[in-house]
């Protein structure tokens, strides 16, 4: 397994908090091709009565929201947020398809094998379990000391926190840097539960499947259709800007291509065939 740098993490647990959160560093390649990694930073909220996984800067559109009460500062990940029961393996997952949220229920037991062999990060004693998920073979490396039995994205079921996660062949490379203790558990209507004020619309694998073949298809459906010629305002694709209707056809090939080189999901089982 790739040695990964773990950060000093002093584990203080305050008894009054709703929330305990802990922010994963994720190094993830795009294109499982190439040798270069992209970084993303994700929140793991443990609440009260359930289990939220969601990009972290999700957190800093929605405080500005908040403070303006309104939903003018949007984002949109690559990856889905999760909800989850507390010590549940059902997870509703939402992902975001072009322009619009879609949520669907999946069941994701993970059998693990725990393993004798310890190392020391800082201060911290991990121990390492392997498992088989998503069509990739993972070591975690987990600390007992923190009875808490979560982890990153969908892992989960160790007895104590995931600390360090990593898939076989390096395509995805979980960190634990940090972790927070607030005492009112964190509203996520507004981007978790909903994307900015819309309702996803709840969909079955096969039907998620199916949306993004039809994204694929045809990605720039939506603003092909709010184009016209010499409209206000600017319109631009992939840093080019839109100026007659003839440029959707070459973007758009251009957006399949990227598409296609970008499909390395973390459960490789699920990688879509375009």
């Amino acid at each position: 397994m790739k040695r990964m740098l773990l950060l000093m993490l002093m584990m203080s647990f305050c008894t009054n908090a709703q929330t305990q959160r802990f922010i994963y560093e994720l190094q993830f390649k795009m294109d499982s091709t190439k040798s270069q990694y992209e970084k993303l930073n994700f929140a793991l909220d443990i609440n009260p009565k359930d289990v939220k996984y969601y990009e972290y800067a999700y957190l800093r559109s929605d405080s500005i929201n908040k403070a303006t009460g309104r939903y003018d500062h949007q984002y949109g990940s690559w990856f889905p947020s999760l909800k989850r029961e507390r010590n549940s393996n059902k997870n509703q997952n939402y992902e975001l398809i072009g322009h619009n949220m879609f949520s669907f229920p999946s069941e994701d037991k993970i059998s693990w094998n725990l393993t004798s062999e310890v190392k020391k990060i800082g201060e911290n004693t991990l121990q390492k379990a392997t498992t088989n998920f998503g069509g990739r073979s993972w070591v975690a490396w987990f600390n007992k000391d923190v009875n808490i039995s979560e982890g990153p994205y969908k892992f989960r079921g160790l007895p104590g926190l995931i600390f360090q996660l990593e898939d076989s062949e390096a395509n995805f490379i979980f960190t634990l840097i940090e972790n927070k203790n607030l005492k009112k558990t964190y509203d996520t209507v507004g981007f978790v539960e909903t994307y900015y004020g819309t309702k996803p619309l709840e969909v079955s694998e096969k039907v998620r499947t199916k949306k993004k073949l039809d994204f694929y298809n045809d990605p720039l459906q939506d603003m092909r259709k709010d184009f016209k010629e010499n409209m206000q305002g600017e319109m631009f694709v992939m840093g080019t800007k839109i100026t007659k209707a003839e440029q959707f056809n070459d973007l758009t090939k251009k957006l399949q291509e990227m598409l296609r080189k970008t499909n390395n999901p973390i459960e490789r089982d699920k990688t879509m065939k375009y």
